[in-house]
């Protein structure tokens, strides 16, 4: 009896040491079978060329890895990014601006060159005629030098003679100061108007040099704007994409400051000239005057002696 108890007890242990030497080993994994597969297998689960992509793949990539990401990007660049391309792709709007910018900037060297000459001959045509009054010793000389001349300087000159003329029957019974009030307020009306004459042009020089920056910049804002709209629409952030727009609007505020930089400088070179041109027929002016006051002083010199004067 006690020799079939321990039987039965070492068989009931080997059963119990064969059950743990099992449990012991690990299992085969799901990622181990199909290392096992052979290449064939593995490759049999690659989409082969032609087919289209699996559920998994996103849109506009490849097996190789995203390479016709860039060739989509590159799509939507416009081709030429030259200053002429970026005109020619810009918006309506933004090409009105820019056309504005070129012309105003042409209007600039157009009014530069035109007024430079003006201004040359005038400041030549002033210094040879103050010249010649300051060199004479009556009125009637500087008339003489002078010519019948379209200067101002000629003008001065026979400004003061027919005022002289128109007041020879009262200068015997008055005295010269009114006649000097009178040729000072015509030789005034005269420089005020060459001044004017000469002006003329400058103030367009200093409305584009003052405006064409603003101008630009609303070409600018409105192209920006335009570049903020088409992100939206593309649900998009990517810089190839947004990068054409902007510098498009950023071509408007560069054509507005090559518009604004030559106006502000010309238009400053001017206001020197004028003042200058100003200056010298103040000069001439004043000689004139001088020669009248003279005039008045050798009326009451003997007939012989003004004659030696003259």
């Amino acid at each position: 009896m006690s020799r079939n108890i321990l039987l039965a007890a070492l068989a009931a242990s080997i059963i119990l040491s064969t059950g743990a030497a099992t449990a012991q080993q690990p299992p085969a994994t799901a990622a181990q079978v199909p290392a096992m597969q052979p290449p064939a297998a593995a490759s049999s689960a690659a989409p082969t060329a032609g087919q289209p992509a699996g559920p998994g793949t996103q849109p506009g990539q490849s097996a190789a890895g995203g390479g016709e990401a860039p060739s989509a990007i590159s799509l939507t660049l416009p081709h030429d990014l030259s200053p002429w391309g970026m005109f020619m792709a810009a918006d309506i709007v933004v090409k009105a601006v820019m056309v504005g910018l070129a012309f105003a900037s042409l209007v600039t060297w157009t009014i530069w060159l035109a007024k430079s000459l003006e201004i040359l001959g005038g400041k030549l045509s002033a210094r040879r005629a103050a010249a010649a009054i300051g060199n004479a010793a009556t009125l009637m000389q500087a008339g003489r030098a002078l010519g019948h001349g379209n200067g101002p300087g000629a003008l001065l000159v026979r400004a003061a003679e027919e005022e002289r003329a128109l007041s020879a029957g009262a200068l015997d019974h008055a005295s010269g100061d009114g006649l000097k009030e009178r040729v000072t307020s015509r030789l005034s009306r005269i420089e005020a108007a060459a001044s004017r004459r000469m002006s003329r042009g400058t103030g367009l020089v200093a409305t584009i040099g003052s405006t064409a920056p603003f101008v630009g910049l609303f070409g600018t804002v409105w192209g920006i704007m335009n570049a903020f709209i088409g992100i939206s629409q593309a649900q998009t952030t990517n810089l190839a994409v947004v990068a054409p727009g902007i510098a498009e609007a950023l071509l408007a505020t560069a054509m507005g400051l090559v518009a604004a930089i030559p106006a502000v400088v010309i238009y400053n070179v001017f206001a020197r000239s004028i003042a200058g041109y100003k200056q010298i027929l103040a000069d001439a002016s004043a000689g004139v005057e001088r020669l009248v006051s003279r005039d008045l002083d050798f009326r009451t010199v003997p007939p012989a002696t003004a004659m030696a004067a003259e």
